[in-house]
């Protein structure tokens, strides 16, 4: 036998395994509509994180190759997205323009059948959902090297929106450009977080340039792409996006730059077992307030994964701290515990209980 007549053998071979497939896509696709069916009659929420990242982690422990666990993940969220369009189309804010990391996370979390919606601002993510026009929105909430972004902490205690999941993504700084050369660079311009997370690079290689600060990594893309003189720190979605060159790839100081997403909305994510309450709450000004308002967490053995503090923003030299331990407010348990926080508080409130953000392994 010939190559060609070979070739065109298994060529009908995947013909008719894709034809298999094409029916099982739909024959999921009905099923999604039952589902909606039932959802819609019990008032159930159409995305259900818990439920998705169950289905990713049995794909995981699965899969057999040749195909990458990546690859099949990647490829079951785009079905996933599509079953859940035939329920109902999300739309989901989240701080913009296209091609920056929240970007990237609305479009790895919600699927690209999710209307996603670019916004200037973290305060515009909050008010599309408070409003009604988003049913979600993606905010980055803290890096592990540049620590918490304070205007989203802020917003929690304005907002009565509730956090609904947490997501882990890592960050990969890309210098992208025009030309490509390191000789028209004259700005260097991104969001400042990500400037932080390239310091020691840009001191080395780029001591001397103008440094920019702009509101996000895709509007220094924006820039740049406007500009042959400016060069964008951004993520290397942004280079495909505004037709832009890589200059230097991993620019970022540390190589395991992580940044840590919340999804906002105005509902509370069922308990899975394996659960984030995140609370802030302020105190008198007295000696051992934050000792024994923390001291009921220790002796519930309850494990708190976080705590800072900031100013109030309401008077002078008054703060708030912001506290997430494991377990989930339906729990009598936490229930109990936060009643005894309440006591030692001026004001305690609860922004969500969520199931936890998986981290990858380094």
């Amino acid at each position: 036998m010939g190559s060609s007549e070979e070739l065109e053998i298994l060529r009908r071979k995947i013909d008719e395994v894709d034809r298999k497939i094409l029916e099982l896509l739909n024959e999921r696709g009905s099923i999604a509509v039952k589902i909606r069916e039932l959802k819609q009659e019990n008032s159930f929420h159409i995305y259900d994180p818990v439920r998705e990242r169950e289905i990713e982690e049995n794909l995981k422990k699965m899969n057999k190759g040749p195909l990458s666990t990546e690859s099949i993940v990647s490829i079951f969220r785009e079905i996933i997205s599509g079953c859940r369009s035939l329920q109902h189309t999300l739309k989901v804010a989240y701080l913009g323009p296209e091609g920056s990391f929240s970007h990237q996370l609305a479009f790895k979390e919600f699927g690209s059948l999710a209307e996603l919606i670019p916004l200037d601002s973290v305060e515009e993510v909050f008010e599309e959902v408070e409003k009604g026009k988003a049913n979600y929105g993606v905010v980055p909430v803290e890096n592990s090297v540049e620590g918490s972004i304070g205007t989203v902490l802020d917003m929690f205690l304005k907002s009565e929106l509730r956090i609904y999941s947490e997501s882990f993504e890592r960050i990969n700084h890309f210098l992208l450009s025009k030309t490509g050369n390191f000789g028209d660079i004259k700005v260097v311009a991104s969001h400042p977080q990500a400037l932080g997370q390239c310091r020691k690079w840009l001191s080395k290689h780029l001591k001397n340039v103008e440094i920019r600060e702009m509101p996000s990594t895709a509007k220094a893309a924006q820039v740049a792409s406007r500009d042959k003189k400016v060069a964008a720190i951004a993520g290397k979605i942004a280079a495909s996006i505004y037709k832009l060159r890589i200059v230097e790839e991993h620019i970022e100081d540390n190589p395991l730059n992580t940044t840590r997403f919340f999804v906002i909305g105005k509902e509370s994510a069922r308990p899975t077992g394996d659960d984030k309450t995140s609370i802030v709450f302020s105190l008198k000004d007295e000696p051992g307030k934050l000792h024994k308002a923390l001291l009921p967490f220790a002796e519930a053995g309850i494990n708190l994964t976080k705590i800072e503090s900031r100013p109030s923003k309401e008077r002078p030299w008054e703060y708030v701290f912001f506290v997430d331990f494991e377990g989930h407010i339906c729990s009598e348990e936490v229930k109990k515990v936060l009643s005894e926080v309440q006591k030692n508080s001026i004001f305690l409130k609860i922004l969500g209980s969520y199931p936890k953000g998986k981290k990858e392994r380094f």
